[in-house]
């Protein structure tokens, strides 16, 4: 019952989103196509316990605009659509109640899967909300031995398939990034810990690609050019916040970077073979030819 709740107020709130502005009628319409409806229409007083509701669960306030034959819109649309968590929860909930709707083309739409989100995706959200510390085992890539840490967890992130938690570790003495499917045990710790109050997880990663920092790669103005069709997957799906196309022709275009130019970088601009051209720094151009001779010689 508090399931099939939750799911109304998500499916409310993206029917309302998705119209910019609809009438009662307009919504009770939608709702009558909805399983939930079973046929019968969806009742003026629950709507607007829905409403109330969604305002205290999500902040997000549902008004009325009696000018405009009292249509109903969200009035705080704006800071949806700059994303966040709010923005990425609703998004797939309601993506999840319309595929559960339509229980016909569930066979017809495929998802990535996200192995390292389920075991303890919970455990360290729990943590971050209680400002606990978590007690890990980790098996990091590359070593046979595994290490026990206690970490401060700051932030998570998810990145090309992996969730990740960002924290402070006493094993390292610092803020270190770790997978989540490397995690082998965890617990929460009673020790609680304070975020320092000028880290902002936001813009942790701002001058990176991925999710790691180094502190011997400063960030720097990287340069490329990417040729034919790539140039539109990159203006749609930018590589990074920074990107910009500086020059524009018709057979290539240039667009300009303002990160480090770390391995994760450079093995992302690999992937798109001889689509993409690095034009400068000029170190990190001569990195990326290395690799590519090393590359040459393996497949020689």
């Amino acid at each position: 019952m508090v399931k099939n709740l939750f799911d109304r107020y998500i499916w409310l709130v993206d029917t309302i989103y998705r119209a910019g502005k609809i009438t009662f009628e307009e919504i009770n319409q939608k709702w009558l196509r909805t399983d939930w409806s079973g046929g019968k229409d969806l009742p003026v007083r629950t709507f607007h316990n829905h409403r109330e509701t969604i305002q205290d669960m999500f902040d997000i306030n549902i008004n009325c605009d009696r000018r405009d034959g009292y249509s109903y819109y969200i009035e705080n649309k704006d800071d949806m659509e700059r994303g966040g968590v709010r923005s990425w929860l609703l998004n797939t909930f309601a993506v999840n109640n319309l595929i559960n709707e339509s229980h016909q083309l569930k066979s017809r739409i495929l998802f990535e899967e996200i192995p390292s989100g389920q075991r303890f995706l919970t455990a360290i959200i729990e943590a971050m909300r209680d400002s606990l510390s978590i007690e890990m085992v980790y098996q990091p890539f590359g070593q046979d031995e595994q290490i026990k840490m206690l970490v401060d967890p700051y932030f998570l992130k998810i990145f090309k398939q992996r969730w990740y938690v960002v924290g402070r570790s006493d094993y390292h003495n610092a803020i270190r990034t770790y997978s989540l499917d490397r995690i082998q045990e965890i617990r929460t710790n009673e020790t609680s810990f304070k975020m320092p109050k000028d880290f902002n997880p936001e813009s942790y990663f701002e001058n990176c690609f991925g999710i790691y920092k180094y502190d011997n790669i400063n960030p720097c103005i990287v340069k490329i050019k990417a040729y034919g069709e790539q140039c539109k997957f990159l203006r749609t799906l930018p590589l990074h916040p920074s990107q910009q196309e500086i020059e524009t022709k018709d057979e290539y275009s240039i667009f300009s970077y303002y990160l480090a130019p770390t391995t994760n970088f450079k093995m992302e601009l690999l992937s798109y073979g001889n689509n993409i051209e690095v034009i400068s720094p000029e170190q990190f151009r001569s990195d990326i030819a290395d690799t590519l001779k090393k590359m040459n010689i393996i497949y020689k």
